[in-house]
């Protein structure tokens, strides 16, 4: 089994920042691809970023103002939040996922508000 902790949401006025974290532990085969999904009220659950060895993607919501980055020592993915908006109102959730072994696990999430 696999854990996915998220912590570091909170609140914040618009145009502030806040890092998130998301640390995996437990029976770890290899690095995963990490990614933040978010999920505002009312909507469905959709992609910030993922990272992995081959590649990193953001949506085009959060491009040049989120950066997610990886320390796989320590088994932790982070995402830089800056110049906030209040649409990036949302429950953050984190994601590992190994497609070798079709295996993917979710944190509980955490939740971000942005204050107009």
């Amino acid at each position: 089994q696999v854990q996915v902790v998220e912590s570091g949401g909170g609140l914040v006025q618009a145009g502030g920042s806040l890092r998130l974290s998301c640390t995996i532990s437990g029976t770890i085969f290899s690095t995963p691809a990490m990614g933040w999904y978010r999920q505002a009220p009312g909507k469905q659950r959709e992609l910030v970023a993922i990272t992995s060895d081959s590649s990193t993607v953001y949506a085009s919501s959060v491009k040049g103002r989120f950066t997610i980055s990886g320390d796989n020592a320590k088994n932790t993915v982070y995402l830089q939040m800056n110049s906030l908006k209040p649409e990036d109102t949302a429950v953050y959730y984190c994601q590992a996922h190994w497609t070798h072994y079709s295996l993917t696990y979710w944190g509980k999430g955490t939740l971000v508000t942005v204050s107009s």
